[in-house]
This record gives structure tokens, sequence and C-alpha cells, in this order.
């Protein structure tokens, strides 16, 4: 048992991003440099390169009925990572954008949609997305407005769905139709204060209750589904990235931390972290192939 954070590894990433517990084993990303990694949950072990690709790499998900790829949010767009065998390019999401932008993160919903949020490299208000692939049909534009789009997080239905805009320090809450995907019924759910940090990285445990990366404020926290604060684990990393809930049972909680822009840095920023809970995770989800022979399409 893991009582305490513990490091997972000796690695330390410059943008650690993106944990998914798949098929018995985590795996994240080190974003800007483009990596996709992958560790056992069983006991600290350095990391394994999957693949690299050129150009910022934010989260991946695994393609159902493909085992070894993934659908990722690459550069400006998704792409299909085939191990070894490179990528290809599904989407060019942002590449009309007139703000300087790039995907952040990503993740597949409990009936196979994938869902992709932009952001600008300035931060420029406004200029981020949140991108719906459904199962079948082009990508759409699922919320706009947005400035940097972290999540988004979904329940065990996939009925409810969390969104956080980081530099605003919110995380809305919204009904989806299980049918379409459609949101609807936008509520505030969190607003944090200066100094408490800014959420980042999202999961929904088997309870229902979300837990929350928080960039700058050197802590995880879990949130009940009415929004109050159940528990603070503390961090020694001043940037927590992302959460996610694997190993034994599903009750390994494993935090991605950052390194970028600290200086100086201290002995765990940017390590992968893990600590042991009370509450399991959910499997991640799985997205659906893309469809059609060649899916590229151009959002303006």
């Amino acid at each position: 048992m893991f009582s305490e954070p513990t490091p997972w590894s000796s690695d330390r990433l410059e943008l650690g991003e993106g944990a998914r517990w798949v098929a018995g084993r985590l795996v994240l990303v080190d974003l800007l440099a483009g990596r996709l990694l992958e560790t056992t949950g069983d006991t600290p072990a350095p990391l394994r390169e999957v693949c690299k690709v050129d150009g910022p790499l934010g989260a991946v998900a695994a393609i159902a009925g493909r085992p070894g790829n993934w659908l990722a949010v690459v550069g400006t767009g998704v792409a299909v990572l085939e191990g070894a065998g490179g990528s290809r390019l599904v989407a060019d999401l942002e590449g009309k954008n007139p703000a300087r932008a790039r995907m952040n993160d990503a993740v597949a919903d409990p009936h196979g949609r994938f869902w992709a949020g932009s952001m600008a490299y300035d931060a420029t208000p406004g200029a981020g997305t949140l991108y719906r692939l459904p199962v079948d049909g082009p990508p759409e534009a699922a919320v706009t407005g947005l400035t940097i789009t972290n999540g988004p997080a979904f329940d065990a239905t996939g009925a409810v769905m969390y969104l956080a805009d980081t530099p605003l320090g919110q995380v809305d809450r919204f009904t989806v139709d299980p049918a379409t995907g459609a949101l609807s019924a936008r509520e505030p759910f969190l607003r944090l204060s200066p100094g408490e940090g800014v959420p980042d990285g999202m999961t929904v445990d088997a309870a229902g209750h979300l837990w929350v990366a928080l960039w700058g404020g050197h802590a995880v926290r879990r949130y009940r589904p009415d929004g109050r604060l159940d528990r603070e684990i503390r961090l020694a990393a001043a940037q927590p990235t992302s959460v996610c809930l694997g190993g034994p049972d599903l009750r390994r909680l494993f935090v991605t931390t950052a390194a970028l822009g600290l200086a100086p840095r201290g002995p765990v920023d940017g390590a992968l972290l893990a600590v042991d809970v009370e509450v399991a995770g959910l499997p991640a989800a799985s997205a659906a192939p893309p469809s059609g022979p060649s899916a590229t399409v151009a959002v303006p």
C-alpha cells in the first residue's frame, strides 16, 4: 500500500499529462515532446516509450477492436497512432484558427465518442474549443469560447460531463444525450479562488465523485457530486496536471505533474506520483474506430 504520494519512476517530464489506465497498464504523455509512455501499476518502474510523434501529443484513447492503436490529439488535430507503424491524420481541427493553437486534452466517453479540446499557445481568451468526434460522422464543435480546455471527464453512464477551463479556475457540468452526444443544462460545478491552484486534468470514480488535479496548487482534490469538497491530497510537486485511477482494483491514484516554467525545480516536479485511495476508478473507455477509409476532415 502507498499511503503517501510516491514517485513512480525516476523520470521527470517537462509536461506530463493524459494519464489513462488501459489494458492493465498506465499510459501517459510527455506533451510538448510528443512522447507516448507507459508503465506498470504494480511497483515503481522506469517509463517506457511506446511511440513518438512530430508535434505536441495531448492525450490518447485506445481504439476499440484495434490492439496497439490509439486515437490521439496531435498538433492541431486528431490522429490514429499505430505504434511503430507511425500515425495517420484523422481531422485537422485547429489548423485554421486565427490564433496559433494546438490540441490539449482528450478522452473517449462510454459510448465510444472521442472528445478533444484545444487552446491557443498564448492562452488567448476564448480561442479554445471542445470538439466531439461521433461514432459515425464528422467532427463537431461542442463547446466554443474556451481558453485552455481540460478534461472532459464522464460519469459511468456517459450522461454527465465535467469540463474545465483552466485559467478561469472553473469546472462546468453538462448533461449529455446518450444517443447523440448533444450537450445541455450547462451549470457551474466548481469555482476556485486565487491561491488554490487552477483545475487541470480530471477523472470520475466509481462513486461518482470528481478528482481534479490543481495546477499550481500542490494538490489533487476529490469533490462530491453536489460540488462539496470531500478530500484533498497534498503533493510536493507544484503543478499536478492529470489524474487516473488504476493499478490493483483500480484503487491506485496516479498523478502526472509538470516541471514546465519552474525555477528552481523541486525534486518531484515533473514526476509521476501514485497514492492508494479507498474508492475504485472506472474502466477507461475506448474510442470507436474513425469512420471511412480516409477520414481526414478540416474544421473551420
